[in-house]
């Protein structure tokens, strides 16, 4: 019954259409039932680029799969949910006519403009007004007073009375009333998959067809009169001159509330299979990937790991265990694409256990960047105050994770620069493992026993990491390359050695 309702519907054999929806719309299950401690915060999401690579995820599903992805990649599974969704991926992976059937069952979801997560998870129904069940008083006063029109010389205003609460009802409650229809056809949309789903049954569908019936029944509830749907010209009529559509809006409203718990158990499990049918998927399309082991919380092996927005990525492989790593490398050399390239795979591996890598033991731990940093006109936030604030925001932060901080404090002179770095750095490191790239160099002495100096090797043409510090900085020799001319590069370098002497007589000590 709700397959043959809903496909008049909805033509549920052509291509959804193009729904948009709001970064807001998208994390509102998240939002809804995050975890504080395990969700990533706003700047990690936009330091590591992370709404673009759930774009990518995301291709071809509704509101519903994207609200799943999303809460996966923002809050990341424990080792139990980990370990299931693993098997499932395998399973479809395995299977691809499942898959493929799967998809189809799953279509009907794509008709859904407008996300219901808030409806079931946490907005609480208007309060329905006395009057409410007395609407269809109204059509009978109306008809009272076209007798008094024909019958009375003055019953022209008891027409004008009648008619007047009915012309209210419709100005007053017409977004209310747009906005409602979307949401029951955003419902539709998932009892519709959910009747598809339980046709169809096998693994991990029994709840489909365990819920079947009370879907049904919901089903004929929310769809409305068959002469109204058979007959639409017939509904604008009914609406202003018998307030019928008040009246459904009402009566739709408690049985949307009645049955909260069904459809948060359609929506859990739908979009929970749309998301699984999204990943796998992706998967099939990518041979660059591994399931990740989960490690220690301070230990993090990746083995050729890549970044899966780059169109052709450089592999990079880094191992820590207890301590953390002081990045440098030329101008351009990838320090800030490797630390992306890093917690983009922490996130994966936490979210979905697989990354980007040949092989991986990565820590289950929150993962809590600081890259993007910069000044602010409208918050009146210079460049080094606001890389304080979220320095003191990531020392604040529990529990223990995984921090990425790219060119550290690089909003003040170098002097202040290597000093509060390496105070905050060596505090941050007592809790996170820490990966820091920087040019300031001296800074891998200072730190030489919290942090495991690498740098990025670009000599040989591919970038490759190597234990140590960089020697030869290219700042000064792009200047030729960008056309300052050698006039303004000879200056540099003359400046840069009489500031290397300088500097190096003052670490020089004195004879007392």
């Amino acid at each position: 019954m709700i397959r043959s309702a809903f496909a008049r519907l909805f033509d549920l054999d052509t291509e959804p259409p193009e729904h948009f929806f709001t970064t807001v719309d998208i994390g509102r299950l998240q939002s809804l039932t995050h975890d504080p401690r395990r969700a990533l915060d706003e700047q990690t999401w936009r330091d590591l680029l992370l709404e673009t690579y759930e774009e990518r995820l995301a291709q071809g599903s509704s509101i519903y799969g994207r609200q799943l992805l999303h809460r996966r990649l923002r809050d990341g599974l424990d080792d139990t949910e980990c370990a299931a969704l693993g098997e499932r991926l395998r399973a479809l992976s395995d299977d691809p006519a499942r898959l493929d059937a799967l998809t189809t069952a799953l279509r009907p979801l794509r008709h859904a403009g407008l996300e219901v997560a808030g409806l079931l998870f946490a907005d609480t129904p208007p309060p329905r007004p006395a009057w409410a069940s007395l609407t269809w008083v109204l059509p009978l006063l109306l008809l009272a007073s076209l007798g008094l029109l024909i019958t009375q010389p003055l019953g022209w205003i008891a027409t004008l009375v009648a008619l007047a609460p009915l012309m209210a009802l419709q100005i007053n409650y017409h977004h209310r009333l747009e906005m409602w229809k979307h949401t029951l056809d955003s419902l539709g949309a998932l009892l519709a998959a959910s009747a598809k789903l339980a046709a169809l049954g096998g693994p991990h569908l029994d709840p489909f067809v365990t819920m079947r019936q009370d879907a049904a029944r919901l089903h004929k509830r929310l769809a409305g009169s068959i002469l109204v749907r058979k007959m639409p010209l017939v509904a604008p009529y009914l609406n202003w001159f018998a307030a019928w559509n008040v009246g459904r809006y009402w009566k739709t409203v408690r049985n949307v509330e009645a049955s909260r718990g069904l459809l948060r158990a359609l929506y859990m499990e739908a979009a929970t299979l749309e998301a699984d049918v999204a990943l796998a998927r992706h998967l099939q399309d990518r041979e660059d990937w591994c399931w990740a082991e989960r490690g220690a919380p301070r230990a993090l092996v990746l083995e050729e790991g890549t970044h899966p927005l780059m169109e052709q990525p450089s592999a990079l492989s880094v191992a820590l265990d207890g301590r953390g790593a002081f990045i440098s490398g030329q101008n351009a050399s990838g320090k800030s694409t490797f630390l992306r390239m890093v917690g983009l795979n922490l996130v994966a591996a936490r979210a979905f256990g697989f990354c980007y890598a040949k092989q991986a033991c990565l820590p289950a731990a929150p993962v809590r960047a600081s890259m993007q940093n910069e000044d602010s006109l409208l918050d009146g936030e210079s460049l080094y105050m606001s890389e304080l604030r979220r320095a003191r925001e990531l020392l604040d932060a529990e529990p223990a994770g995984v921090s990425l901080i790219d060119e550290v404090f690089r909003g003040t002179n170098h002097l202040e620069s290597v000093s509060a770095a390496s105070a905050v750095l060596e505090s941050l490191a007592k809790r996170d493992l820490v990966l820091v790239s920087s040019h300031n160099l001296v800074l891998a002495r200072v730190l030489a026993e919290e942090f495991e100096p690498l740098w990025i090797d670009t000599g040989s043409g591919a970038p490759v990491l190597k234990p140590g510090v960089l020697r030869q900085p290219n700042g000064i020799a792009l200047l030729a390359t960008q056309g300052f001319g050698p006039e303004i590069e000879s200056r540099a370098a003359e400046v840069a050695r009489w500031l290397s002497a300088h500097l190096a007589q003052q670490e020089t000590p004195t004879a007392a």
